[in-house]
């Protein structure tokens, strides 16, 4: 019985310790300073936004991290911050095992720039607008015309299948949005214009503009059209 008793009071003991120094350790950690901080761009070769700009919203205008407590860290609310930016579209924060303050940043996608009554913007691929940039140009058509509630959402979906497509993304370089609501694109390396008509069947037209584009290459015949329209889901239409 005696020795039963001594050795449950020596696991309690033990377990006591075991508790204590976590704690101490913990309390200990949680008042260290940060070392440093860092930025971390996710395909890092469009800077829209400058990692001095992050890393002054990632400590929060202080001098540097440095000066900083981890356990005076909010961690969701830095995230909150960055993910305001209007370049930026989500940041993940967090404080790596050897002190460093990390900002995962992942900016806006910006798949078409448009002219609007003296202003300019881009739409980005969720199809919100994002402003233009001081630090980098995004080559994205130029689009002209009036986007509204009602046709962004077509537009946006337009634009996606013109960013998503190697040929399309670097052939087609301007939309103008017409007061009917059609659309006339230009291409990058000839004069012709591109009637796409309505935003209809997009995914069809594009597939007849690429497999006319493949073949009119071939026998140097795009050099001689003014139009090419593509209204006609069964058909692509030339003009001389």
């Amino acid at each position: 019985m005696k020795r039963f008793n001594w050795t449950n009071i020596r696991l309690v003991l033990m377990f006591g310790l075991v508790i204590f120094l976590f704690s101490f350790t913990s309390n200990r950690n949680e008042k260290r300073k940060l070392k440093k901080s860092v930025v971390i761009f996710v395909v890092d070769n469009a800077p829209f936004v400058k990692q001095e700009t992050v890393n002054k919203l990632l400590i929060e205008n202080k001098k540097d991290a440095s000066s900083i407590e981890k356990d005076k860290l909010d961690l969701n609310k830095l995230e909150k911050v960055i993910d305001a930016h209007a370049m930026i579209e989500k940041s993940n924060v967090f404080v790596s095992i050897d002190g460093v303050l990390k900002a995962v940043v992942k900016q806006k996608t910006p798949i078409a720039r448009v002219y609007d009554k003296g202003s300019s913007f881009y739409i980005d691929y969720k199809g919100n607008r994002m402003p233009l940039s001081m630090n980098f140009a995004a080559r994205v058509p130029l689009v002209s015309g009036v986007i509204n509630k009602k046709n962004n959402e077509d537009l946006a979906q337009l634009f996606r299948e013109i960013y998503n497509d190697a040929f399309l993304k670097k052939n087609i370089i301007g939309v103008q949005i017409m007061p009917n609501g059609s659309l006339m694109m230009l291409n990058r390396n000839f004069d012709f214009q591109i009637d796409f008509g309505r935003i209809i069947n997009v995914k069809r037209k594009f597939k007849n503009y690429k497999a006319f584009f493949q073949k009119a290459v071939l026998d140097s015949s795009l050099y001689k059209y003014k139009k090419i329209d593509l209204r006609f889901t069964e058909q692509v239409v030339c003009t001389k």
